[in-house]
């Protein structure tokens, strides 16, 4: 449980490559989040050229950090797949968090970076990846070995927004 009050945002990375092994923890990592109704909808690109992070990087201005990452994770959603048409997103959220916290495990910095939030970005995003109608584009996680930056606990417990029984 160390690694959910470890991890942070990383943005910085060394030039090492991450090892196929742990690329491959993270994606089975992420496939065992809960899904609404099991649906599973995840799919998922594993972007390692550089000079294709370096393009990934422009999608966004919050995407920067992809050019320096050894390896994205694009995170999609599969329409074909949804049982739960609304749940779709927090299935990928759930998958996007074991990744990161995985990172966290196997010694590796992480930062996930929203696209489903942006219409526009979206629309980079399906462009940049070729994508059919019925792939939803939803995040980018960009990881490698941290530059500078730890995965260290920093406090944010904030008992004055913990409430029982009603709002009080």
């Amino acid at each position: 449980m160390q690694e959910i009050f470890n991890r942070r945002s990383i943005r910085k990375f060394t030039s090492d490559a991450v090892e196929p092994e742990k690329i491959d923890r993270l994606l089975r990592a992420a496939m065992q989040a809960p899904s609404a109704a099991n649906q599973q909808p995840w799919e998922f690109i594993v972007i390692q050229d550089k000079e294709n992070l370096k393009k990934l990087s422009e999608v966004s201005p919050y995407a920067k950090p992809v050019a320096g990452s050894a390896v994205t994770i694009a995170l999609l959603g599969n329409e074909k797949e949804f049982k739960v048409p609304k749940g779709w997103e927090e299935d990928m959220g759930a998958a996007s968090q074991n990744i990161l916290l995985e990172a966290v495990y196997l010694g590796l910095g992480a930062v996930w970076l929203g696209v489903a939030t942006s219409d526009e970005v979206t629309d980079h995003v399906r462009s940049f990846f070729n994508l059919p109608d019925h792939i939803k584009p939803y995040g980018l996680i960009a990881v490698g070995y941290p530059d500078g930056q730890k995965n260290e606990f920093t406090d944010r417990y904030k008992e004055e927004r913990v409430h029982y029984e009603k709002w009080a």
